[in-house]
C-alpha cells in the first residue's frame, strides 16, 4: 500500500456531547447528528489500535472501518451508453 495512506473509522455513539473528544485520534471528516455516528479519518497502520482505543470508551456503541481504501475504483463496461451520451449533450 501507499505510504502516508488514511482510512476511515466509524464510530456510533449514544450521545454527541463527546464528539468533540474524538479529534485526539484523528481528523475528524463528518458528524451525523441524526443517526449519532463520527467519521475519523487516520493513517491505516494505526487503524485497529485506535479503534480498540476508542471501542473501551463507555459512550461508544460501535466501532467500524471503513472498507473504501481496499474496493477497487476502476469499473468494467464503464463506456457511456449512446443514447445517454447524446441527452448529456442536450445543453439544458
Amino acid at each position: 500500500m501507499m505510504e502516508g495512506q488514511r482510512q476511515g473509522i466509524i464510530v456510533w455513539l449514544y450521545s454527541l456531547k463527546q464528539a468533540k473528544m474524538l479529534r485526539r485520534f484523528g481528523n475528524v471528516h463528518f458528524v451525523s447528528k441524526r443517526l449519532k455516528y463520527v467519521v475519523v479519518y487516520c493513517d491505516i497502520e494505526e487503524t485497529e489500535s485506535l479503534m480498540a482505543k476508542i471501542n473501551a470508551y463507555s459512550f461508544v456503541k460501535k466501532v467500524e472501518p471503513s472498507y473504501k481504501p481496499f474496493l477497487k475504483m476502476e469499473f468494467e463496461n464503464s463506456k457511456p451508453d449512446k443514447a445517454k451520451e447524446y441527452d448529456y449533450k442536450m445543453g439544458i
